[in-house]
């Protein structure tokens, strides 16, 4: 399959309503898997780990989490928070019956609050570069860079950005850099280029107080099979928290090579990894 199919809903918060969009591969009865993307990113990263879990037979379903790509942007920025995003994911997921969960970031934090409410349908869980300890500096990076409002020319412009903020993804190829950038550009009204989120989604960052994000309580709470996966040069998921986790019955990590925050699961030892653990 070369292009997705196209998902909506229109879910109702207690503040008003939120178009839901995703894409969604592979056979509409499969096995559902969710990949959930990044603070800043859209659905659209998982194209290549979408289609290799595809030729598995799953349903393989890639929302854009609201204030990013095709869904719809949230009336007040301090709403860009988990339980928010979980309302939103609800109405989707009560359809899915079981379901696996990949999550990059972000994504990884829905996923952990997910996988903690009582009688969730999650069967596996994949954390791609998060856990249960982020560093405060590694926040404050992040906050800095989604704070910050920038325009470029074209596509072109955007991905030799996008190059130096998430080196992090690992050695891409172009076309994959290429795939990044037009999946995240938006054309503004007078014609310059700019990623595609809510300049709002940094409001919760920029209130929160300096200092490190401990979850150890919300990770000791869950009971899943669970793969972490870790980028060996991460400065979001420390050594120090991924091999406390890894102590944890049923957690199997993985650290990737050559990747700090976050392995763009593109290439096929990444893939591969993903692939076989939700085959169980």
């Amino acid at each position: 399959m070369s292009e997705p199919r196209i998902g909506a809903l229109r879910a109702a918060l207690p503040f008003g309503p939120v178009d839901l969009r995703w894409t969604e591969w592979g056979p509409a009865d499969g096995a559902p898997v969710v990949c959930v993307h990044g603070l800043t990113r859209t659905g659209r990263d998982f194209d290549v780990l979408a289609r290799a879990l595809a030729e598995d037979g799953r349903r393989v379903i890639c929302p854009d989490i609201p204030g990013r790509g095709l869904s719809s942007w949230l009336p007040d920025g301090n709403l860009y928070a988990v339980p928010t995003y979980i309302g939103v994911l609800a109405p989707l997921l009560a359809g899915l019956g079981r379901f696996d969960w990949v999550g990059t970031s972000m994504g990884g934090l829905i996923g952990m609050g997910l996988a903690s409410l009582p009688n969730h349908q999650m069967g596996r869980l994949v954390l791609n570069d998060v856990g249960a300890e982020i560093p405060g500096s590694a926040l404050a990076v992040i906050g800095a860079y989604v704070g910050t409002r920038h325009e470029f020319a074209d596509v072109a412009a955007l991905e030799a950005h996008l190059r130096v903020i998430h080196a992090g993804f690992g050695d891409l190829s172009p076309a994959e850099w290429r795939h990044l950038a037009e999946s995240s550009a938006r054309m503004t009204p007078q014609g310059r280029v700019v990623q595609h989120y809510d300049p709002a989604i940094a409001v919760p960052l920029q209130a929160a107080p300096p200092g490190d994000a401990t979850l150890w309580p919300l990770w000791d709470s869950l009971n899943l099979p669970t793969l972490l996966l870790r980028g060996a040069h991460s400065p979001l998921l420390t050594e120090a928290t991924a091999s406390r986790m890894a102590g944890k019955p049923g957690v199997s990590l993985l650290t990737i090579p050559g990747c700090g925050h976050a392995p763009a699961l593109m290439d096929t030892a990444q893939t591969g990894a993903v692939r076989g653990f939700l085959r169980g």
